[in-house]
């Protein structure tokens, strides 16, 4: 046998040695959700973007400032579904599906397939060039999906998925990025009334969550979208608004959120076995920065990592931005995106909140379903 023979046979036999004790790890672990698949935009992207020609990034720094350095995260530490994932017990952080790190054994614990600027409609971010919408996702899903069946067959595969937590956050930028973009869409939105523009919304994401519940997904949780009116980079536009929020974002965002509502109701109804959870941020989100100070900030408006504007929203942070000294005292890290310190708020009422925070069990009680 040649010595090339030999050294595959070795690797092979590695990769099946690691392969089981990943999942007798997975069997008797005490931990209930075996794999965390996370699906999303900026808010939960863990560095895909990294790896894509795309104007959306956040792999320098100050980003990564309390995670010990940027890793295309946009915000000083952790996502939402970071926290989830330690609460949980989960092993590390879900890899970014693009990384190099994402294959082998690791996949059976989960992969994030989240893209900063992706959305719901495909046409939604064009204007950074490269991002993953939710299609683009589903189908790197579907890969991954098969490389598992690849090794450990297809039976164990879909026992593996029923358990498995799955995560969709998505809709904000269907908004920011897409209907409000400033200039771009003035003509858009001269044509399209709101209700069209989200009927459209909610038409493709009925179609985006079957599918993902027929690559065996049956424990989904789907995020709605946040109070957007509310983020530096929206007030800044929004002047008129004084102090308050920009009004219009927020209906647009609360009509969505009524329709995706009854859409989660209706697919739990209709398709065997599936338990569907509405995970109510913007009701979560709304309520710390109308009561910042009760929360324990010090501003539930102003970007902690920002170079101009009223509110710190005008442009994107960067290496040129300036940074407040203690991030845990703000809402929002940039003019998009909230700082650690919220996500853990926002995690901790998702995974342990009543009905009102998430619909119709909270994460904790899904994960012993």
């Amino acid at each position: 046998m040649s010595e090339l023979s030999n050294r595959q046979m070795i690797v092979r036999t590695v990769f099946q040695i690691v392969t089981v004790k990943v999942l007798l790890k997975i069997c008797f672990a005490k931990d209930v959700i075996p794999a965390n698949f996370v699906f999303g935009d900026s808010l939960v992207d863990a560095g895909n973007n990294n790896y894509i020609a795309s104007l959306s990034k956040a792999n320098f720094v100050p980003n990564g400032i309390d995670f010990g350095g940027p890793t295309g995260r946009f915000t000083n530490g952790r996502t939402i579904v970071d926290i989830i994932g330690q609460e949980l017990g989960l092993p590390g952080f879900t890899p970014p599906y693009l990384a190099p790190t994402a294959s082998g054994p690791v996949v059976l614990q989960g992969i994030n397939y989240a893209s900063g600027g992706g959305g719901i409609l495909n046409h939604t971010g064009n204007i950074f060039g490269g991002r993953i919408n939710f299609d683009a996702q589903l189908d790197n899903f579907e890969n991954t999906r098969q490389d598992i069946i690849s090794t450990i067959g297809v039976s164990a595969t879909l026992e593996l998925l029923q358990s498995s937590l799955f995560s969709v956050t998505m809709g904000s930028n269907d908004f920011i990025n897409n209907y409000f973009t400033p200039i771009v869409s003035a003509e858009e939105q001269k044509l399209v009334p709101p209700q069209v523009f989200v009927a459209s919304m909610i038409a493709r994401f009925k179609l985006q969550l079957t599918r993902l519940y027929t690559l065996g997904a049956r424990k989904i949780i789907v995020v709605n979208v946040g109070p957007v009116g509310c983020i530096p980079y929206e007030r800044d536009l929004n002047p008129t608004a004084g102090t308050s929020c920009a009004s219009r974002p927020n209906q647009l965002a609360q009509l969505f959120n009524t329709e995706l509502r009854n859409l989660i109701k209706e697919l739990t109804t209709s398709l065997k076995g599936s338990i569907f959870m509405y995970a109510d941020v913007y009701r979560i989100v709304d309520d710390m920065i109308q009561n910042y100070r009760a929360y324990g900030f010090d501003s539930g408006s102003f970007a902690c990592c920002y170079i101009a504007g009223s509110f710190g929203g005008l442009i994107p942070c960067g290496p040129s931005s300036k940074v407040c000294l203690d991030r845990s005292k703000y809402v929002f890290w940039d003019p998009f995106h909230p700082s650690d310190a919220a996500n853990v708020i926002i995690a901790k009422r998702l995974l342990d909140g009543d009905s009102n925070d998430v619909f119709p069990i909270n994460i904790r009680q899904l994960a012993n379903v």
